[in-house]
């Protein structure tokens, strides 16, 4: 049956006022945020943050912490999900830009299957020690490897995560061995590390920030290029003597593919509002995280460009999935 052009045109006008309408009434009931990681850790509290900071415009989060497969549990969960505005997630560089490598077979497509919205924050890693380790500097760490390689382990939240290739390509970097213990969750090698069962953590800064404040964790060095204004007496390793080194991992709110574009800009211009908001970014700042707003657009160039920067070294490190 053919339709006419007339038809075609009235329907086409129908779907465009439908559209603008939900908009207009989105969101009228709880969003479910999704954070593909335990909570306590780096993710959650940026996660939570935001929504908090974001209900001032209107919306209510439900934060939902689904960890489990380095992430991707909780993305796949968002990726399936109805496309209505009512089920976003946090991704972050680990399950968007690492994992499509690092897993042979993902449930999900990290550019097929959802709508990046927005970059929230981006948060350097740190290297600890417990306070009562002999390592005070990272050339305390070096000399003691290549003395005796692979003797010095070092905690990360998971294999093919961030922490454990950044650390991967520090070692390429610097010559040395160390060796690998994954846990799962960014928090839950903390206790080990304090009490001196593991030598070394690289962890995101949020996770961190608190153990080293109250002098639990000694930081030995940070991941960015330019020290970070919250621990100002931490040197970069960059500066430590390996020029040019940078490790950031970032996150950032996204929902399933074919997100109603109004509901996608609405959200946007929200995001972006409240992460000019001094008290966000002071609390952000805390936990060691850059606020890092952006357009979908941009997000999604991020997302494509560090799927092939992180392919690499995942290639390169020849990392496995637990």
């Amino acid at each position: 049956m053919q339709i006419s052009r007339r038809a075609a045109v009235a329907f086409a006008a129908a779907s465009l006022a439908a559209s603008a309408a939900f908009a207009q009434s989105w969101p009228s009931k709880p969003i479910r945020l999704i954070v593909p990681f335990p909570a306590g850790g780096g993710t959650d509290i940026i996660t939570r943050e935001v929504a908090n900071k974001l209900t001032t415009s209107g919306y209510n989060f439900v934060v939902d912490n689904k960890p489990g497969s380095g992430g991707n549990l909780g993305v796949d969960a968002a990726a399936k999900a109805p496309a209505d505005g009512y089920t976003l997630v946090m991704g972050q560089t680990s399950n968007l830009a690492i994992n499509p490598t690092l897993y042979p077979k993902l449930p999900y497509d990290s550019v097929k299957d959802l709508t990046p919205v927005s970059l929230v924050a981006s948060s350097p890693l740190v290297i600890v020690a417990s306070a009562n380790s002999p390592f005070h500097t990272l050339a305390d760490v070096v000399k003691e490897a290549k003395a005796h390689p692979g003797t010095i382990n070092f905690a990360s939240s998971g294999n093919g995560t961030v922490a454990h290739l950044t650390a991967e390509s520090f070692q390429r970097v610097a010559g040395i061995k160390l060796t690998h213990i994954p846990y799962k969750g960014a928090s839950q090698g903390a206790t080990d590390v304090i009490s001196g069962q593991v030598q070394l953590y690289v962890s995101s800064i949020p996770t961190l920030i608190g153990h080293i404040k109250s002098g639990k964790m000694r930081a030995i060095a940070v991941t960015s290029l330019k020290r970070v204004d919250d621990l100002p007496q931490v040197p970069t390793i960059a500066e430590s003597g390996y020029k040019g080194f940078e490790a950031v991992t970032w996150f950032g709110i996204l929902g399933p593919a074919n997100l109603p574009k109004d509901v996608v800009t609405k959200l946007n211009a929200d995001i972006n509002k409240a992460l000019k908001d001094p008290e966000l970014e002071k609390k952000l700042g805390a936990q060691g995280a850059d606020i890092a707003g952006s357009t979908p657009e941009q997000f999604a160039k991020l997302i494509r460009d560090d799927i092939a920067r992180w392919g690499k070294i995942v290639k390169d490190s020849g990392a496995k999935i637990d």
